[in-house]
């Protein structure tokens, strides 16, 4: 089984490289629900040892998903805030034709609607 490591300098595709693994994904999630996270909290939620925890946490600060501050010998972690608007970009992105507001989808179905009556009148 061969590793392959993303080297990619394009930010989103470390965003989403760096999101793709179960244990980062799982770190980002304890991040979420907390405002900060000391490193060594992470191995209860990940089921790991803390070398492989340290390992993760630098994907995730070289992809500019965490922070961290130093305080004494412990180390703790917060989400960087811009993370969240990031993966918005990439997500709004990928929709078709640009991204629909509700009162364009309510606009389209009563259109269709519309059409549909109109369409069974005329059959009639």
């Amino acid at each position: 089984m061969t590793r392959t490591r993303t080297t990619s300098l394009d930010p989103e595709v470390r965003l989403l490289a760096a999101l793709a693994d179960p244990t980062r994904l799982a770190i980002v999630r304890q991040l979420a629900e907390d405002v900060e996270t000391c490193a060594c909290n992470f191995t209860s939620c990940c089921d790991v040892g803390q070398p492989t925890v340290s390992h993760h946490l630098r994907v995730l600060r070289e992809a500019g998903i965490v922070t961290s501050e130093r305080r004494g010998q412990w180390i703790f972690y917060r989400l960087a805030p811009e993370t969240a608007e990031r993966l918005g970009a990439v997500a709004r992105s990928l929709v078709p034709g640009g991204l629909v507001t509700v009162s364009d989808l309510v606009s389209r179905r009563q259109v269709a609607k519309g059409s549909t009556v109109a369409a069974a009148r005329t059959d009639a």
